[in-house]
């Protein structure tokens, strides 16, 4: 393992990349014609807030010893990688997620953009699970990654509805 994050940091970067899902999924519905896709999105950009909240709620609960960091890094240098991580492998910067969403021709490109942003988040937290030795950070981390998989499935099933 290259690094051993704990489960309150990888709380902190579910945190981040909810609110740049809910970003991601506010501005879709703006520039997408589909009702039924449209309905989805907006449902997706509450659920959202509600992972955040949950993600929330699961980090104030964890007791304080794997609150700290297994990784050190002066200035805070964690929070800022933390933040890069979310901002580079999942729902992306503000700038990218625009540029992104400018590219857009069609509700189908809505879609597979919203898929691969999950699934980029369900492989961002597998990843982040597999770097944390705690089993019970490993399973608090499987909490992210069913979240974001119930996501996923239903996306694709919007596409599948719509004939890739």
């Amino acid at each position: 393992m290259i690094f051993n994050f704990n489960a309150a940091e990888v709380f902190r970067v579910a945190i981040k990349i909810e609110e740049n899902g809910k970003k991601f999924y506010d501005h879709a519905v703006k520039v997408i014609d589909d009702p039924v896709v449209k309905k989805l999105f907006e449902e997706l950009a509450v659920q959202e807030v509600d992972h955040k909240k949950r993600f929330e709620e699961l980090k104030a609960q964890l007791p304080a010893q794997p609150q700290t960091s297994d990784v050190w890094f002066p200035e805070n240098e964690m929070e800022a990688y933390l933040k890069m991580m979310a901002d580079q492998h999942v729902f992306t910067s503000d700038e990218s997620l625009q540029t992104s969403m400018a590219a857009l021709k069609n509700v189908r490109d809505a879609l597979k953009m919203a898929i691969e942003f999950e699934k980029d988040s369900v492989i961002f937290f597998l990843s982040m699970q597999e770097a944390t030795d705690s089993k019970k950070d490993q399973e608090m981390i499987g909490l992210l990654v069913k979240e974001e998989q119930t996501h996923l499935r239903r996306l694709a099933l919007e596409l599948a509805r719509l004939g890739k």
